[in-house]
């Protein structure tokens, strides 16, 4: 059955075809979004919703969102989407941020410009029949040195504009690499230098509690005097009232900000000061760009319900469509594994360990964690998936460490997964083989070689003669069919382990007649979902 995907904002012709050429049933209701009741009603029918800005998916639409996979947003701000209650839905939320970067990152330098020439207030006057020359007096950009805050995709375009331009670029970014600056030719600098130094300061970084008043009261009082602030990145980054103050004492000789703390900004501390350029969220608002992000989402959307690929989440680890298809028989056995872990566990859950080895440790690992601890989880919440699981693992307190290592063994990779509870560790270690088919190869350090399928019996024992018959036996007493056995040991007499995978799912009678021949320490049906 092919998906169905809901557009309930504006988009392109073209975004719209791109889903019903990749054969997915596409609902094209460009005014829906602005409707929160008429959505909330028909949600339920989407596996994906591709919106903008206007449509407000909350946390009540998402509640209704029955079947919802996956929400495409066409531009890079989410802030219309309740990404909490969208993971802990299982839904994946993507974005689309390079579509606009270069948009963004032009309007920064015209605001630049016009801030720096006072070009809107000179436009004004001089459309009145003013014809005040001496007025506005401006100043140029070659030789100053600009203040860019976040130096990631966008800013580092209005790096390399500015040294168009013949400025000198200093850089605050704490993921910003000595060797990276050196190569986009900026400097970088600590956030307190760069408010001492900078001509000119633009913002580039996204809205987070550590960015939140990055330029506050306090650090725009360290700037320099005549420095000109110019914000095309997040309303709320900067202190406006305190910036109002500033403009009016002359210590800020300009303004110009695309993006408030409150939008639509009907009314501003900024608003009617002079020399302050506003726009109303014009960043992204080019004919190139928006047909960008809108053709983007469509195929980022297509991707993910067709193929698994996952790009530009912002709660899931991204996988492209050839690491889905390298890495589906992986992320399959990461998930039994946990499953495998879950199912045999039935008191709390401390902490969860994964080791990659050799090819799985150059694989996405991120990806690979979360269908382990979407395979652990499942038993006590069966409706957990990849995007869900690992804020269900924090809610609960599960603490989740990783360890690669390069090849050890007999095999060129495997996936080995340890939990702790308050009363023991249990482990399980799995490959996959070149049939593509997930195999667990050791359970509680005893090797062994049991391919995984739908129905599945687990047993433990002391090694003691007569145990394959009595599983046999009984099971055959009772017509249930043996595809594949599988038996280990950690030594002669020792302790002893048995999978048999079966035809049809473990009935209560034989499991009963199996623990009453007093031969067994543990008897545990298993189910896994297979793809």
């Amino acid at each position: 059955m092919a998906p169905k995907v809901l557009i309930s904002d504006k988009l392109s012709a073209a975004a719209v075809q791109i889903f019903k050429d990749r054969g997915i049933e596409v609902d094209f209701q460009p005014d829906l979004g602005k409707d929160k009741d008429k959505l909330a009603e028909v949600i339920g029918n989407y596996d994906g919703l591709a919106i903008r800005s206007a449509t407000k998916v909350t946390e009540a639409i998402l509640e209704k969102a029955t079947n919802l996979k996956v929400i495409g947003r066409a531009g890079i701000g989410v802030d219309n989407v309740d990404k909490e209650a969208a993971s802990k839905k299982g839904v994946i939320v993507m974005n689309t941020p390079f579509g606009n970067m270069i948009t963004t990152a032009e309007h920064a330098i015209a605001m630049m410009f016009a801030v720096a020439r006072q070009i809107p207030e000179a436009s004004a006057s001089t459309h009145a029949g003013k014809w005040e020359k001496s007025k506005f007096m401006g100043v140029e950009l070659t030789g100053k040195t600009l203040g860019v805050i976040g130096a990631g995709n966008i800013g580092g375009i209005v790096c390399n504009r500015a040294q168009g331009l013949k400025m000198k670029v200093v850089a605050y970014d704490p993921f910003l690499g000595e060797e990276k600056a050196k190569k986009m030719g900026v400097e970088k600098v600590e956030l307190e230098e760069l408010l001492t130094r900078a001509d000119f300061i633009t913002l580039h970084v996204p809205l987070t509690e550590q960015t939140k008043n990055i330029l506050s009261a306090e650090n725009l009082a360290k700037t320099k005097k005549g420095v000109r602030i110019i914000n095309c990145a997040r309303g709320g980054l900067v202190d406006e009232a305190a910036l109002a103050e500033l403009l009016k004492s002359g210590h800020v000789a300009g303004a110009a900000f695309d993006v408030f703390s409150e939008e639509p900004a009907k009314e501003n501390p900024l608003f009617n000061l002079p020399n302050v350029v506003c726009t109303p969220h014009l960043g992204a608002a080019t004919t190139e760009a928006q047909e960008n992000v809108a053709l983007q989402v469509a195929e980022q959307m297509s991707n993910y319900l067709l193929d698994g690929a996952v790009e530009n989440a912002l709660n899931m680890p991204s996988m492209s469509a050839e690491e889905a298809k390298v890495m589906g028989p992986w992320v399959s056995l990461a998930g039994h594994i946990g499953n495998f872990i879950g199912q045999l566990t039935d008191e709390p859950i401390n902490a969860i360990n994964i080791l990659y080895d050799g090819t799985a440790s150059g694989m996405n690992l991120a990806a690979l964690n979360c269908s382990v601890i979407a395979g652990i989880l499942k038993k006590a919440n069966p409706d957990v998936n990849l995007v869900s699981a690992p804020v269900v693992a924090k809610e609960r307190g599960i603490q989740i460490s990783t360890t690669s290592q390069e090849k050890s063994g007999t095999f060129d990779g495997y996936i080995k997964v340890t939990i702790s509870t308050p009363e023991r560790e249990r482990s399980c270690a799995g490959t996959v083989f070149s049939d593509g088919k997930p195999r667990f190869i050791q359970i509680k350090g005893i090797n062994i070689d049991a391919e995984v399928g739908e129905h599945m019996l687990y047993t433990t024992n002391n090694d003691v003669p007569g145990i394959i018959g009595t599983l046999g036996g009984v099971l055959g007493k009772h017509g249930m069919n043996i595809a594949n056995f599988t038996l280990g040991r950690a030594g002669a007499g020792g302790q002893a382990i048995a999978i048999a995978y079966l035809d049809e799912k473990a009935n209560a009678e034989a499991m009963a007649e199996l623990r009453d021949s007093g031969l067994f320490e543990q008897i545990r049906p298993l189910e896994f979902t297979l793809a």
